[in-house]
């Protein structure tokens, strides 16, 4: 049997679920998460030839979503964030 991809959509969750879901974590680990998802953000910015300071900058990004997925992986396997190249 051969796997197909997954056809599942992602579906935005509303404001008070994922108020719920945050008040079962720990403070660190949400901010962790938040952390993560600016970092893969900013890495997502650097494409093509970069100058010497984006290079430091992107290296800062992934730094910090480094330091962040860290942290996530330490609460759960599943919850690190992979930046999109």
């Amino acid at each position: 049997m051969i796997a197909s991809p997954s056809t599942l959509v992602p579906v935005p969750i509303p404001d008070r679920v994922a108020a719920l879901i945050g008040s079962c974590l720990p403070l660190h680990v949400l901010q962790a998460e938040v952390d993560a998802d600016c970092a893969a953000r900013e890495v997502y910015r650097f494409r093509g030839p970069l100058c010497a300071e984006d290079r430091a900058d992107r290296e800062h990004a992934l730094a910090a979503l480094a330091r962040a997925n860290k942290i996530l992986a330490k609460h759960h396997p599943k919850l690190p964030v992979r930046p999109g190249y």
